[in-house]
C-alpha cells in the first residue's frame, strides 16, 4: 500500500491489527462488540520533534515496527477505505520483537 499520507513532527501513522472476529466458542462478533485493537503496524513516521534549543530528536520508532499502542489513543482516519490511526510517539507503549 503507497501511503499519501506523510504525519508531522512526532506523529506517527499505524494500520491496526483487527481482533478475533469470533470467539473460541465460534460465535461471530459485530463490528460493535469487538475490542478496540491495541497492536498494529507502523506504516509511516514523522522526523522527530524539537526540544527547548530546536534540537531535533529523532524518532525511536520506524516503519514497519509492530507496536502496542494506548487502547484510547491518537486520531482514526479512513484512506482508501483502510482504518488507520494518526498518534504521537508517546503514546506507544511498546514495539513488539519476533
Amino acid at each position: 500500500m503507497t501511503l499519501k499520507l506523510r504525519p508531522l513532527a512526532d506523529r506517527v501513522v499505524i494500520e491496526p491489527m483487527e481482533g478475533e472476529e469470533v470467539t473460541p466458542s465460534g460465535i461471530l462478533l459485530p463490528e460493535t462488540a469487538k475490542e478496540k485493537p491495541q497492536q498494529g503496524r507502523i506504516l509511516a513516521v514523522g522526523q522527530g520533534r524539537r526540544d527547548d534549543d530546536g534540537e531535533l530528536i529523532p524518532m525511536d520508532v520506524k516503519v514497519d515496527d509492530k507496536v502496542l499502542y494506548a487502547k484510547y489513543a491518537g486520531t482514526e482516519i479512513k484512506i482508501d477505505g483502510k482504518k488507520l490511526l494518526i498518534l504521537k510517539e508517546s503514546d506507544i507503549l511498546a514495539v513488539l520483537t519476533d
